[in-house]
């Protein structure tokens, strides 16, 4: 089928609400964005089922030791990239779980390299350099739902078994049909018409921070609403561990402190050790057999000690 001329997509089309942009004052075209903006939380909440399904198929995914796999161009890509990058840092998740490919390669990162869109042929060699299998999920992201480059790079991973997602942000886009479903926010025109580093490019960077968020909560990596697989790499996350500890384990900072040190410095092990009340050997031994799944850990070091109460 072919895709619908790019002119007719509501992400391409003038927005009459930002007519006579360059004759405002500056406040004014502060309010014309700030108001098109508010937009893009409703388009997004009415994605929330799909978001949802997509939350726990990847998560079920990477538990049978699969990848996640984002794949863009321009503004998509970079969006894809960013949420790919920031992962490893906040949930202390191995780099290579959690991936990006952007048309035009690192250098697109940080200039544009748009020929590169057009290009079916480099989307199916960049994605068949990752080797996809049946235990990835690769999410396809493109604003107009049409771009060659992510197209093809889908459907390659299809096709090698991988499960597949587009999010776009145009409703029966070719994206769209050669994923096995879609996440689409409709954002409608925007306040630059065609620039979709903005509504769409906001909504996509929504999703991408739900989906990786609620994945890895959904493994574990994350205790109540507290980001306990964090690295301790600077000062600044070291007093965030203890701060962590504290509050996850109702213990002075004096105490989390003590308890960080003899746990090597690893917030989770910690964790561990003052909830369930266990020696760092147990809480470690916890966390390998839970594959890492910090309140699974917890419940299971307390059960290995005999008449102990189980904390949720």
């Amino acid at each position: 089928m072919k895709p619908r001329p790019l002119q007719d997509l509501s992400t391409e089309r003038p927005n009459p609400t930002s007519a006579d942009l360059d004759l405002k004052s500056g406040l004014e075209i502060a309010r014309i964005i700030n108001t098109e903006d508010a937009k893009v939380a409703t388009a997004v909440k009415r994605a929330l089922p799909q978001i949802g399904r997509a939350i726990d198929l990847i998560a079920a995914q990477l538990r049978k030791g699969g990848r996640l796999i984002y794949v863009g161009t321009g503004t998509s890509g970079r969006v894809g990239a960013l949420d790919a990058a920031e992962c490893a840092p906040t949930f202390g998740i191995d780099p290579r779980k959690i991936q990006f490919i952007m048309a035009g390669g690192p250098k697109a990162l940080g200039e544009a390299v748009e020929a590169s869109e057009d290009s079916r042929p480099l989307g199916r060699s960049e994605m068949s350099k990752r080797r996809a299998t049946r235990n990835d999920v690769v999410i396809g992201i493109a604003a107009s739902g049409r771009t060659p480059f992510t197209i093809a790079a889908v459907e390659y991973a299809r096709g090698r078994g991988a499960q597949t997602i587009a999010l776009t942000c145009n409703r029966n886009s070719p994206l769209e049909r050669a994923a096995h479903f879609a996440i689409v926010t409709e954002v409608g025109p925007e306040v630059l018409a065609g620039s979709s580093r903005m509504k769409a490019g906001t909504a996509q960077k929504m999703v991408l921070n739900i989906l990786s968020t609620g994945v890895m909560a959904r493994l574990g990596y994350v205790y109540g609403n507290l980001m306990v697989n964090l690295h301790l790499l600077n000062e600044k996350l070291a007093e965030r561990g203890v701060t962590i500890l504290e509050s996850a384990a109702e213990v002075g900072r004096d105490h989390a402190r003590h308890a960080l040190k003899a746990a090597g410095n690893d917030v989770p092990i910690a964790l561990v050790m003052l909830k369930a009340g266990v020696p760092r050997a147990a809480a470690v031994r916890a966390l390998k057999i839970t594959a890492g799944h910090v309140r699974k850990a917890i419940v299971l070091a307390q059960k290995s000690k005999p008449g102990s109460r189980v904390i949720l």
